[in-house]
């Protein structure tokens, strides 16, 4: 169970969590220093914890194991509080204030020793997870004269004395994210992070670090330019520290004003990366997504059928084909706005085409609704194209800077929404389509990064690169807020904008804009490393495909995207009546194994040249395999399976499985001959 013990003699803090214990001590200068993390201890065997090498060390190399480290005496790490006072002074001295518990949240408040700056460590320990989320405010308590804040991290992670750790993250690109990468942790500093405006497809905003089967590993909930600082030195000292905005940028704290940075949670496991993953999407969905305990509907997606030609026409043709299939939520894309024909024209102005829709989007939503769907828009709110009324009207409200030209990515450019002015009118017009319409849901998108990230006649500048995402998240609160039955997916280019932050205020992510089958499992792979696959889009889509042409069968397809959230983005209009069918039996299939899938752990697999994920929920479990390529030489070996009961027999609809047997030996499935062979095996414990 969470819980907060203090020990007043030692000034010592116990944080526990489900089966982990983490510990914070004042040492004599009022300094917070780490610890412990790691398996559960008492408070007694707490207070026996001491840390003799480090003293040494600080003597000699200037390290320091505060739980946020400052600038100032003889600290050379890299801060993660960094500031400057008015009189150009950037040190930093704690002095202990109060502390407060409150329902598993522990907040430490210190005061600065001269300046009047108040900071206070946050931590926070909920039932259920181990999960410890942390994160820091500071407040200006004078009257005059702002503070510079330079780095504002949420928080430092300390890592026991260990050799040999391993660093695991992903890196990627626009249409190849969450490529996994497990490396030695070099000596120096190896920072992490995004300096888009978004979480990025290049760093994803976490880190594991691993000593053989620990884990220690950290997530940041932001959705914005990010830097995680992971630090190893020579005199075998291990941290890692992250938190909002990267270098180059600061902001003013000025009188009175509170400044709060976004949660950076952290784990420890016990017992290796895939079940540290594991805890992750526990924690994801207990205490992150907004309506965790829904099942994500089957959706149709139109825009590789039909891109920018949009017609009422086309869309209701592709609606009764989606239907026939077993779709839930039709989803029209791109090109139902504006002068939107391409995509150079139109963004920005979010008015129905009449052209395309003679009698709006009522028409066809009614028919969507007829056909037992729900109803779906693809929106991108914080662009604008510069051939677009809205730009020509407000030609300032984008990111500028003066003197310098504007550049277009894909022909856009990127509305200022640290705009009060901005973030009212995007609120307003979303506001009034959802409630006017009766929308569903909503793809909202967001496909580049800030460039010439300026707002002339704003003192403080740099907030733009804060505010934009705090006022990006208060609009979808204030959407859902007000329109309940509104669901959401993130979307930036695919996967360019997934985060904790995101998945606190949307239903799920649209994983990457390559729907490529063989792509897709590497990027599946990495993304479900922290996110769970109840969160992640994958479409069905036409082979070749589109983007890498590639041919690989309907069925491999299929069941790539029966990983996480099943969706059809083909042009069912050209699908044969033989594909048609298949697909049906298909969608029919993942309806029927979707909530174990959605709700249940998942396991990853491999045997020899084939890959597989398994999926537990109470006696149900789900295995999909794969063999992309077939050699000889190379059969696939049995899959031993996981978390089964070995007492238990299971079934198939043909046949009787020992628990002992699949959990020693495996199952041994079959597979068609070739490359690209795929299955799908559901088993269900006998009473």
């Amino acid at each position: 169970m969470a819980d907060v013990l203090f020990d007043a003699d030692s000034r010592l803090w116990l944080l526990t969590t489900d089966t982990t214990s983490y510990t914070v001590r004042l040492d004599a200068s009022d300094s917070p220093r780490h610890v412990y993390w790691g398996p559960a201890l008492t408070l007694g065997q707490a207070l026996t914890v001491r840390r003799p090498v480090l003293p040494m060390i600080t003597s000699f190399d200037g390290t320091t194991d505060e739980e946020l480290v400052v600038e100032g005496g003889a600290r050379f790490d890299t801060p993660s509080l960094q500031v400057r006072f008015v009189d150009g002074v950037r040190a930093f001295e704690w002095r202990y204030v109060d502390h407060t518990v409150d329902e598993g949240h522990l907040a430490i408040r210190f005061v600065d020793r001269h300046y009047p700056l108040e900071v206070v460590l946050h931590y926070r320990v909920r039932s259920g997870t181990d999960v410890i989320e942390r994160w820091t405010t500071l407040r200006h308590t004078a009257t005059s004269d702002p503070i510079t804040l330079l780095r504002t991290d949420s928080a430092s992670w300390s890592l026991p004395f260990r050799v040999g750790y391993e660093m695991t993250y992903t890196v990627g690109r626009w249409s190849s994210e969450f490529r996994l990468q497990s490396t030695p942790v070099p000596y120096g500093e190896t920072v992490f992070g995004s300096r888009r405006g978004t979480s990025s497809h290049q760093a994803n905003p976490w880190l594991m670090v691993s000593d053989g089967d620990e884990v220690w590993s950290g997530a940041l909930a932001w959705s914005g330019s990010h830097r995680i600082t992971l630090r190893h030195t020579p005199a075998g000292q291990t941290s890692f520290s992250g938190g909002f905005g990267h270098e180059g940028v600061s902001w003013r704290l000025n009188p009175g004003e509170d400044w709060e940075t976004p949660v950076f949670a952290g784990l420890y496991a016990a017992d290796g990366i895939e079940a540290a993953s594991r805890r992750w999407h526990t924690y994801v969905r207990d205490h992150v997504l907004p309506r965790s305990e829904e099942t994500r509907p089957v959706v149709y997606n139109s825009w590789e059928a039909t891109g920018f030609d949009v017609t009422a026409d086309n869309q209701k043709r592709l609606a009764a084909r989606a239907a026939a299939l077993g779709c839930e939520l039709f989803v029209m894309d791109d090109g139902w706005f504006g002068a939107r024909t391409h995509d150079a024209a139109g963004l920005g102005d979010w008015t129905v085409n009449p052209t395309k829709f003679p009698g709006g989007l009522d028409p066809l939503i009614a028919e969507v609704r007829r056909l037992g769907m729900r109803f779906g828009l693809w929106v991108e709110p914080e662009m604008v194209n510069p051939d677009s009324e809205l730009y020509r009207r407000h030609p300032d409200w984008v990111l500028h800077m003066p003197n310098r030209s504007r550049t277009t990515l894909r022909n856009q450019l990127v509305l200022n929404f640290a705009r009060p002015d901005v973030a009212d009118w995007a609120h307003n017009w979303l506001d009034n389509l959802v409630g006017q319409h009766g929308i569903d849901f909503l793809k909202w998108d967001m496909n580049r990064s800030f460039s010439e990230a300026g707002w002339p006649g704003e003192p403080d500048q740099d907030r733009l690169w804060i505010d934009h995402v705090r006022n990006v998240h208060a609009i979808i609160d204030r959407l859902r807020q007000n329109h309940p039955d509104l669901r959401i997916e993130a979307c930036s280019g695919g996967g360019g904008r997934i985060d904790l932050g995101m998945l606190a205020r949307t239903d799920q992510a649209w994983t990457s804009d390559n729907t490529d089958a063989l792509d897709r499992l590497a990027i599946h792979h990495g993304y479900t490393h922290i996110y769970p696959a109840r969160t992640m889009s994958a479409w069905v889509t036409d082979s070749p495909n589109p983007l890498t042409g590639r041919n690989v069968p309907l069925a491999f397809r299929f069941h790539v995207a029966m990983a996480g959230i099943l969706g059809i983005g083909g042009n069912l209009l050209t699908w044969t009546a033989p594909e048609l069918a298949e697909a049906r039996e298909h969608l029919a299939a993942y309806k029927s194994i979707r909530h174990i899938v959605q709700h249940g752990v998942q396991y990853n697999l491999t045997a020899g040249p084939i890959t597989a994920v398994q999926y537990v929920l109470e006696n149900e479990t789900v295995v999909l395999v794969w063999r992309p390529t077939a050699n000889f030489g190379l059969p696939p070996l049995p899959l031993r399976l996981k978390a089964l009961d070995p007492t238990a027999e299971y079934r198939t609809s043909s046949a009787v499985y020992e628990g002992a047997v699949l959990l020693h030996h495996g199952l041994e499935p079959t597979l068609p001959p070739g490359d690209y062979a795929s299955t799908m095996i559901h088993l269900t414990r006998k009473s």
